[in-house]
Protein backbone atom coordinates (compact mmCIF):
# COMPACT_ATOMS: atom_id res chain seq x y z
CA UNK A 1 0.00 0.00 0.00
CA UNK A 2 1.23 3.52 -0.79
CA UNK A 3 0.64 5.49 2.43
CA UNK A 4 0.65 9.27 2.76
CA UNK A 5 1.85 10.26 6.24
CA UNK A 6 1.78 13.68 7.89
CA UNK A 7 3.84 14.28 11.01
CA UNK A 8 6.26 11.58 9.96
CA UNK A 9 9.33 12.98 11.73
CA UNK A 10 8.03 13.28 15.30
CA UNK A 11 8.41 10.72 18.07
CA UNK A 12 5.34 8.81 16.87
CA UNK A 13 5.68 9.55 13.17
CA UNK A 14 9.26 8.31 12.95
CA UNK A 15 8.19 4.99 14.44
CA UNK A 16 5.13 4.78 12.15
CA UNK A 17 7.18 5.36 8.99
CA UNK A 18 9.67 2.70 10.06
CA UNK A 19 6.87 0.25 10.90
CA UNK A 20 5.12 0.76 7.56
CA UNK A 21 8.29 0.31 5.53
CA UNK A 22 9.24 -2.81 7.50
CA UNK A 23 5.91 -4.41 6.56
CA UNK A 24 6.07 -3.87 2.82
CA UNK A 25 4.26 -0.56 2.45
CA UNK A 26 5.69 2.44 0.64
CA UNK A 27 5.51 5.86 2.28
CA UNK A 28 5.03 9.37 0.96
CA UNK A 29 5.71 11.69 3.91
CA UNK A 30 5.07 15.40 4.31
CA UNK A 31 8.13 17.53 5.17
CA UNK A 32 8.07 21.22 6.00
CA UNK A 33 11.84 21.69 6.31
CA UNK A 34 15.11 20.52 4.80
CA UNK A 35 15.90 18.69 8.03
CA UNK A 36 12.59 16.81 7.95
CA UNK A 37 13.02 16.01 4.27
CA UNK A 38 16.47 14.58 4.91
CA UNK A 39 15.18 12.43 7.78
CA UNK A 40 12.34 11.07 5.67
CA UNK A 41 14.65 10.31 2.75
CA UNK A 42 17.17 8.55 4.99
CA UNK A 43 14.35 6.40 6.43
CA UNK A 44 13.58 5.16 2.91
CA UNK A 45 10.39 7.12 2.26
CA UNK A 46 9.49 9.57 -0.49
CA UNK A 47 9.33 13.25 0.45
CA UNK A 48 6.45 15.62 -0.29
CA UNK A 49 7.44 19.18 0.61
CA UNK A 50 4.88 21.31 2.43
CA UNK A 51 3.06 21.70 5.73
CA UNK A 52 -0.39 20.87 7.03
CA UNK A 53 -1.35 24.48 6.28
CA UNK A 54 -0.76 23.79 2.56
CA UNK A 55 -4.14 22.28 1.73
CA UNK A 56 -3.41 21.83 -1.96
CA UNK A 57 -0.30 19.83 -1.06
CA UNK A 58 -2.31 17.65 1.33
CA UNK A 59 -4.88 17.05 -1.38
CA UNK A 60 -2.19 16.01 -3.85
CA UNK A 61 -0.62 13.65 -1.32
CA UNK A 62 -3.92 11.97 -0.53
CA UNK A 63 -4.78 11.60 -4.22
CA UNK A 64 -1.53 9.69 -4.79
CA UNK A 65 -2.05 7.34 -1.85
CA UNK A 66 -3.91 4.12 -1.14
CA UNK A 67 -4.34 5.29 2.45
CA UNK A 68 -3.50 8.18 4.77
CA UNK A 69 -2.20 8.40 8.34
CA UNK A 70 -2.50 11.91 9.74
CA UNK A 71 -0.24 12.55 12.74
CA UNK A 72 0.84 16.18 12.41
CA UNK A 73 -0.06 18.57 15.23
CA UNK A 74 1.55 21.86 16.26
CA UNK A 75 4.26 21.62 18.88
CA UNK A 76 3.64 24.92 20.69
CA UNK A 77 1.77 24.19 23.94
CA UNK A 78 2.85 27.36 25.73
CA UNK A 79 -0.52 29.13 25.67
CA UNK A 80 -4.18 28.30 25.17
CA UNK A 81 -4.10 30.40 22.00
CA UNK A 82 -1.23 28.39 20.55
CA UNK A 83 -3.04 25.12 21.26
CA UNK A 84 -6.23 26.49 19.67
CA UNK A 85 -4.29 27.49 16.55
CA UNK A 86 -2.87 23.97 16.26
CA UNK A 87 -6.34 22.48 16.61
CA UNK A 88 -7.68 24.79 13.90
CA UNK A 89 -4.87 23.87 11.49
CA UNK A 90 -5.38 20.17 12.16
CA UNK A 91 -9.13 20.53 11.57
CA UNK A 92 -8.60 22.19 8.19
CA UNK A 93 -6.05 19.54 7.21
CA UNK A 94 -8.27 16.60 8.17
CA UNK A 95 -11.27 18.16 6.46
CA UNK A 96 -9.23 18.40 3.25
CA UNK A 97 -7.94 14.84 3.54
CA UNK A 98 -11.45 13.54 4.22
CA UNK A 99 -12.92 15.38 1.24
CA UNK A 100 -10.19 13.99 -1.00
CA UNK A 101 -10.86 10.41 0.08
CA UNK A 102 -14.67 10.61 0.05
CA UNK A 103 -16.18 7.79 -1.97
CA UNK A 104 -12.90 5.94 -2.45
CA UNK A 105 -13.16 3.36 0.34
CA UNK A 106 -9.55 4.15 1.24
CA UNK A 107 -8.39 4.30 4.88
CA UNK A 108 -7.86 7.56 6.74
CA UNK A 109 -6.29 7.02 10.16
CA UNK A 110 -6.20 9.98 12.50
CA UNK A 111 -5.17 10.47 16.09
CA UNK A 112 -6.62 11.79 19.34
CA UNK A 113 -6.08 11.36 23.06
CA UNK A 114 -7.79 8.83 25.26
CA UNK A 115 -10.83 10.27 27.08
CA UNK A 116 -11.11 10.49 30.84
CA UNK A 117 -14.06 9.00 32.71
CA UNK A 118 -14.54 9.73 36.45
CA UNK A 119 -14.06 6.69 38.64
CA UNK A 120 -12.81 4.18 36.07
CA UNK A 121 -10.48 3.54 33.17
CA UNK A 122 -11.81 4.81 29.85
CA UNK A 123 -12.53 2.34 27.04
CA UNK A 124 -12.74 2.53 23.27
CA UNK A 125 -16.53 2.90 23.58
CA UNK A 126 -16.31 6.12 25.60
CA UNK A 127 -16.81 9.43 23.76
CA UNK A 128 -14.07 11.99 23.32
CA UNK A 129 -14.41 15.29 25.19
CA UNK A 130 -15.75 18.04 22.92
CA UNK A 131 -15.16 21.00 25.21
CA UNK A 132 -12.19 22.31 27.17
CA UNK A 133 -8.63 22.90 25.87
CA UNK A 134 -8.72 19.99 23.41
CA UNK A 135 -12.45 19.89 22.76
CA UNK A 136 -12.00 21.11 19.21
CA UNK A 137 -9.81 18.13 18.47
CA UNK A 138 -12.50 15.78 19.77
CA UNK A 139 -15.09 17.38 17.48
CA UNK A 140 -12.76 17.05 14.51
CA UNK A 141 -12.04 13.38 15.15
CA UNK A 142 -15.76 12.70 15.49
CA UNK A 143 -16.28 14.34 12.09
CA UNK A 144 -13.56 12.17 10.58
CA UNK A 145 -15.17 9.00 11.94
CA UNK A 146 -18.51 10.13 10.51
CA UNK A 147 -16.93 9.97 7.04
CA UNK A 148 -17.50 6.21 7.28
CA UNK A 149 -20.96 6.92 5.85
CA UNK A 150 -19.38 8.75 2.90
CA UNK A 151 -17.11 6.03 1.60
CA UNK A 152 -14.01 6.64 3.71
CA UNK A 153 -12.60 3.85 5.90
CA UNK A 154 -11.92 6.34 8.66
CA UNK A 155 -10.51 5.24 12.01
CA UNK A 156 -8.92 6.93 15.03
CA UNK A 157 -6.05 5.73 17.18
CA UNK A 158 -6.38 7.26 20.62
CA UNK A 159 -3.01 7.89 22.21
CA UNK A 160 -2.44 8.01 25.98
CA UNK A 161 -1.02 11.00 27.83
CA UNK A 162 2.55 9.86 27.22
CA UNK A 163 3.92 8.29 24.05
CA UNK A 164 7.57 7.74 24.91
CA UNK A 165 10.85 6.52 23.46
CA UNK A 166 14.06 6.75 25.44
CA UNK A 167 12.27 8.67 28.19
CA UNK A 168 11.17 11.42 25.81
CA UNK A 169 7.68 12.40 24.67
CA UNK A 170 4.16 13.20 25.84
CA UNK A 171 3.11 14.55 29.22
CA UNK A 172 6.07 12.86 30.94
CA UNK A 173 8.33 14.62 28.46
CA UNK A 174 6.70 17.93 29.35
CA UNK A 175 7.33 17.25 33.05
CA UNK A 176 10.95 16.48 32.21
CA UNK A 177 11.48 19.70 30.26
CA UNK A 178 9.76 21.73 32.98
CA UNK A 179 12.04 20.10 35.57
CA UNK A 180 15.15 20.97 33.58
CA UNK A 181 14.04 24.59 33.32
CA UNK A 182 12.86 25.09 36.92
CA UNK A 183 15.28 22.87 38.83
CA UNK A 184 12.37 21.01 40.44
CA UNK A 185 10.69 17.80 39.30
CA UNK A 186 7.14 18.91 39.98
CA UNK A 187 3.69 17.44 39.75
CA UNK A 188 0.19 18.93 40.18
CA UNK A 189 -2.11 18.06 43.06
CA UNK A 190 -1.15 15.17 45.31
CA UNK A 191 0.36 13.21 42.43
CA UNK A 192 -1.96 10.23 42.91
CA UNK A 193 -3.68 10.86 39.58
CA UNK A 194 -2.84 8.30 36.90
CA UNK A 195 -1.72 8.79 33.31
CA UNK A 196 -1.76 6.01 30.70
CA UNK A 197 1.29 5.52 28.48
CA UNK A 198 2.67 3.61 25.49
CA UNK A 199 6.04 3.20 23.81
CA UNK A 200 6.15 4.90 20.39
CA UNK A 201 7.16 1.68 18.63
CA UNK A 202 4.17 -0.15 20.08
CA UNK A 203 1.85 2.70 19.07
CA UNK A 204 3.27 2.50 15.53
CA UNK A 205 2.18 -1.13 15.26
CA UNK A 206 -1.39 -0.16 16.10
CA UNK A 207 -1.42 2.59 13.47
CA UNK A 208 -0.37 0.01 10.89
CA UNK A 209 -3.01 -2.47 12.03
CA UNK A 210 -5.71 0.21 11.88
CA UNK A 211 -4.60 1.20 8.38
CA UNK A 212 -4.62 -2.38 7.15
CA UNK A 213 -7.75 -3.82 8.70
CA UNK A 214 -9.78 -1.63 11.08
CA UNK A 215 -13.45 -1.22 10.10
CA UNK A 216 -14.73 2.21 9.14
CA UNK A 217 -15.87 4.52 11.91
CA UNK A 218 -13.95 2.81 14.72
CA UNK A 219 -11.68 4.04 17.51
CA UNK A 220 -8.82 2.17 19.16
CA UNK A 221 -6.70 2.64 22.27
CA UNK A 222 -2.90 2.52 22.01
CA UNK A 223 -2.54 1.97 25.76
CA UNK A 224 0.19 -0.22 27.20
CA UNK A 225 0.29 1.13 30.79
CA UNK A 226 -3.25 1.75 32.05
CA UNK A 227 -2.17 4.36 34.56
CA UNK A 228 1.11 5.39 36.21
CA UNK A 229 0.84 7.73 39.19
CA UNK A 230 2.14 11.18 38.28
CA UNK A 231 4.07 11.35 41.55
CA UNK A 232 5.90 8.15 40.53
CA UNK A 233 6.70 9.64 37.12
CA UNK A 234 8.06 12.82 38.73
CA UNK A 235 10.07 10.76 41.21
CA UNK A 236 11.93 8.89 38.46
CA UNK A 237 12.52 12.15 36.58
CA UNK A 238 13.86 13.80 39.72
CA UNK A 239 16.18 10.93 40.50
CA UNK A 240 17.55 10.73 36.97
CA UNK A 241 18.09 14.50 36.75
CA UNK A 242 19.32 14.90 40.32
CA UNK A 243 16.49 17.29 41.22
CA UNK A 244 14.10 17.58 44.19
CA UNK A 245 10.57 16.24 43.71
CA UNK A 246 7.78 18.54 44.88
CA UNK A 247 4.08 19.26 44.31
CA UNK A 248 3.49 22.47 42.37
CA UNK A 249 0.38 24.60 41.70
CA UNK A 250 -1.70 23.52 38.71
CA UNK A 251 -1.16 26.97 37.20
CA UNK A 252 2.56 26.24 36.85
CA UNK A 253 1.78 23.71 34.13
CA UNK A 254 0.32 26.16 31.62
CA UNK A 255 -2.73 25.49 29.42
CA UNK A 256 -2.62 21.75 30.15
CA UNK A 257 -2.52 22.20 33.94
CA UNK A 258 -6.16 21.25 34.46
CA UNK A 259 -5.72 18.14 32.33
CA UNK A 260 -2.47 17.24 34.10
CA UNK A 261 -4.37 17.21 37.39
CA UNK A 262 -7.01 14.71 36.22
CA UNK A 263 -7.04 11.03 37.08
CA UNK A 264 -7.33 9.52 33.60
CA UNK A 265 -6.44 5.83 33.32
CA UNK A 266 -7.43 4.02 30.13
CA UNK A 267 -7.66 0.43 28.95
CA UNK A 268 -6.98 -1.20 25.57
CA UNK A 269 -8.68 -4.55 26.18
CA UNK A 270 -10.99 -4.24 23.17
CA UNK A 271 -8.16 -3.15 20.89
CA UNK A 272 -5.98 -6.08 21.92
CA UNK A 273 -8.78 -8.62 21.55
CA UNK A 274 -10.04 -7.32 18.21
CA UNK A 275 -6.90 -6.26 16.32
CA UNK A 276 -4.44 -8.58 18.05
CA UNK A 277 -2.25 -5.70 19.20
CA UNK A 278 0.36 -6.66 21.81
CA UNK A 279 2.75 -4.07 23.29
CA UNK A 280 6.27 -5.47 23.69
CA UNK A 281 8.49 -2.45 24.44
CA UNK A 282 9.47 -1.00 27.85
CA UNK A 283 6.83 0.57 30.07
CA UNK A 284 7.07 4.28 30.88
CA UNK A 285 8.73 4.13 34.29
CA UNK A 286 11.37 1.75 32.96
CA UNK A 287 11.94 3.91 29.88
CA UNK A 288 12.37 7.04 32.00
CA UNK A 289 15.44 5.38 33.48
CA UNK A 290 17.12 6.27 30.17
CA UNK A 291 16.97 10.00 30.95
CA UNK A 292 20.34 11.69 31.26
CA UNK A 293 21.07 14.58 33.66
Amino acid sequence: MQVFVTGGTGTIGTAVVTELLAHGHTVLALARSDTAARQIHEAGAEVLRGSTADLDVLRAGAERADGVISLAFGGDYSTAGAVAASVAEETAALTTLGETLTGTGRPLVTVSGTPWIPGRASTEADPLPTDGPVGGRGRTVNAVLALASEGVRSTAVRLPRTVHDGGRGGFAGMLTEAARLSGVSGYPGDGAQRWPAVHAKDAAVLFRLALESAPAGTAWHAVADEGDRVRDIATVIGRRLGLPVEPLPVEDFGPFGAIFALDQPATSAHTRATLGWRPTHPALLADLENLRP
